[in-house]
Parts: C-alpha cells; sequence; structure tokens
C-alpha cells in the first residue's frame, strides 16, 4: 500500500495544477512561466542526483562491482532513449511554431500535450525504480527517501500541471477538457512507475542501471526542453533563481528524509 501511494502523489500534483484552468484567467504570465521551469529543472537535476545517481553508485559499491560502471552505463542510455522517443513521437514544446519527431496532422494541443507526456516517462520511471529500490532490501534506498522524491516529482509537477493546461485552454479547448488533458498527461507517470518496479523486480541485478537510467532520461529532458525554455527571452535570470530553489528544495528533501 505504501508503494502504491508513492506512485500516486506525482499524478495528484500534475492533477492539482492541471485544475489551474478553473482558477486562473489567460495565460500564465512569461515571468511566473520561467520560474516554474526552472524550479522544475532544479528539483529534476537533485532528484537524479541524490535520488538516483548516488544510491546506484552505492549499490554498485556494496554487492563488490565496478562503482561507476551501471551508473555511467545506465546514464548514457536513458539519454539515448530519451533522444530516440523525441525523434519519434510527435510534440509541440511550449511556445515553439514548428512540431518535433515524425510528422504529423494531429492538433496543436494535442502535440503540447505529447510534449508533457514525453518528459513524464523518465518522472514515472524514476519513482518506480526507487521504490523497487526500497523493495530490494539492502539497505541502499530508504522508504522515507523514495518518498523524498516522489514528493519533490509531485511539487514540480503542479506548475507542470497549470503549465500544459492553461495554454490548451488558449488554444480554444473547455476548461473541462483542458483539464482532463493535463491529468491524462500525468497517468503515464503511474504507469511507468509499475512496469518500472516490475521489470526491476523480476531483475535485481539490473537496478543500478535502471536507476542511472531514469536519471539521464530526466537530465535529457531538462537540458533539452526545461532549461531552453526557462531562459528564452527576457529575464532569464528569473529561470536560474527557479532552478537554485528547485534543486535546494529536492537536496533538502532527499538529505532530511533520506
Amino acid at each position: 500500500m505504501k508503494i502504491i501511494i508513492g506512485v500516486v502523489i506525482p499524478l495528484l500534483g500534475t492533477t492539482l495544477g492541471a485544475a489551474a484552468v478553473f482558477m486562473l484567467k489567460g495565460d500564465i504570465k512569461p515571468r511566473i512561466q520561467k520560474t516554474l521551469l526552472g524550479f522544475a529543472s532544479g528539483v529534476m537535476i537533485a532528484a537524479s542526483v541524490w535520488s538516483l545517481i548516488m544510491p546506484a553508485i552505492e549499490m554498485t559499491k556494496a554487492r563488490g562491482g565496478i562503482a561507476w560502471l551501471p551508473s555511467a552505463v545506465g546514464f548514457l542510455s536513458g539519454i539515448g532513449f530519451l533522444l530516440l522517443l523525441d525523434n519519434l513521437i510527435p510534440h509541440l514544446h511550449m511556445n515553439a511554431e514548428k512540431p518535433e519527431g515524425k510528422k504529423t496532422k494531429l492538433g496543436k494541443s494535442i502535440m503540447l500535450i505529447l510534449a508533457v507526456t514525453l518528459h513524464n516517462i523518465p518522472e514515472g520511471m524514476a519513482v518506480g525504480v526507487v521504490f523497487a529500490g526500497v523493495k530490494a532490501t539492502d539497505g541502499s534506498i530508504s522508504l522515507a527517501s523514495a518518498y523524498a522524491l516522489t514528493i519533490g516529482i509531485a511539487l514540480q509537477n503542479i506548475p507542470e500541471g497549470a503549465i500544459i493546461s492553461m495554454p490548451v485552454v488558449a488554444n480554444g479547448v473547455s476548461k473541462r477538457k483542458a483539464f482532463s488533458y493535463g491529468v491524462l498527461s500525468g497517468i503515464v507517470e503511474p504507469i511507468g512507475s509499475i512496469i518500472t518496479i516490475l521489470i526491476s523486480s523480476l531483475i535485481v541485478p539490473v537496478l543500478p542501471y535502471i536507476l542511472a537510467f531514469a536519471a539521464g532520461a530526466m537530465i535529457y529532458v531538462v537540458v533539452e526542453e526545461l532549461i531552453p525554455e526557462s531562459q528564452e527571452g527576457e529575464h532569464s535570470n528569473i529561470g536560474t533563481i527557479g532552478v537554485a530553489l528547485g534543486f535546494t528544495l529536492m537536496m533538502i528533501l532527499d538529505v532530511a528524509l533520506g
């Protein structure tokens, strides 16, 4: 039950953020948008280091393996996986006019949602693999540390849910539909978490690789999408401040609870 709750928490964050369509009028102001994007970046960077890479290294050390090898292989594999998805799945980043991925006739709103869904995949994997680490019972990852990660991702999912649902309304979609789209974009996280838990539980020796894989996938999203969008146009320092706040909060959560 504790694992199920942990898996669902990030989706609650996305749902809460998507509900902003019922409370806010118009689009999110650029400065706020940059801050929120930066905040999400900081959370994901810190989570990749403290909750994923470091436990992968410690787990490998405890088993007498080459400490850096699974982390290096897993990290680069995660980057490669997201790069592949980025080139295959049609999607449209916020404030972009030209879609990425394979050519499609899908509408702008759907492609905006696909962009968010794409970067929710590594977040779902990250949550799944840390709870798989808890189940492995070798002490490398504590339940408190796993909850720190899932709470951190949920917090950055709140602005993310708002950032995806508000522009959809601006494109002429009803608030109810925009809210539904925002929630649906987040459902990939618990699904990805459950799949990752099942795989990791079946093949425990590959757990350090999967931890690093999730870290690589998250860093790809940060570098490819979140940071560039937070630095566009004027007042880019606002995005940088957001990164600092998100990184610090996630670090505190992981160290204090872990």
